[in-house]
């Protein structure tokens, strides 16, 4: 088997070092559609065309774009071509219990993920974020780093949620919200439901106006 890491920026090469230490060394590889070098930090870099090329039969890849569009794209690519996804997971990453996380999710250094939790494909958790129990996340959701998640809490699709953002818990019987592509600011206190592909900033979180 050998493992791709789909994109060379700042996002996969606080990546790359986790798939080293899962998979070994010779079996990773950046993927990079337009390479400015041969390797970075000792890896090689490979174009799609030359990561399908190589010899061994099982390739698999993780997307490690932070735009969850360029994500979600990226994928189709991949699956069109047969290339398996997998999951990315720092040795100190804490999962307790019933919880599912779905195909080719990158959970970084610190990461914690507590109990009934269902988190859907490609995500990424950024250091030091965690989730609460009892949360739904879609797919192709992002965690930048120190996201506090706390419980009864249901995330849509493509959804973003900035450094140390913290959202507050919902109920059983009434979760609260963050809807399908919001985007939520930097240091953002989310007290209340985000509609979907709204941007929310500040403390209490507010949408930002739009002409």
């Amino acid at each position: 088997m050998i493992v791709g890491l789909y994109g060379s920026g700042g996002c996969g090469r606080s990546l790359m070092p986790l798939a080293r230490e899962q998979f070994g060394a010779d079996k990773c590889f950046w993927i990079d559609d337009h390479p400015a070098s041969e390797t970075i930090n000792g890896t090689p870099i490979l174009t799609f065309s030359q990561f399908l090329m190589q010899d061994d039969p099982d390739k698999r890849a993780c997307i490690t774009v932070a735009n969850s569009k360029v994500r979600a794209k990226l994928v189709e690519k991949c699956a069109a071509e047969g290339i398996a996804f997998v999951t990315l997971q720092a040795a100190n990453t804490v999962v307790m219990d019933d919880v599912e996380v779905g195909e080719g999710a990158a959970l970084s250094p610190f990461v914690t993920l507590t109990s009934n939790i269902r988190i859907g494909r490609h995500f990424h958790a950024n250091l030091y974020s965690y989730v609460e129990h009892n949360c739904v996340i879609g797919d192709y959701v992002t965690f930048a780093p120190g996201v506090r998640c706390n419980g009864y809490i249901h995330i849509g699709d493509h959804a973003y949620i900035g450094s140390g953002a913290i959202i507050r818990n919902g109920r059983p019987d009434a979760p609260l919200t963050i809807g399908d592509g919001a985007v939520i600011g930097m240091g953002a206190v989310v007290t209340r439901s985000v509609p979907a592909g709204e941007i929310w900033i500040g403390n209490p979180a507010a949408p930002i106006a739009r002409d």
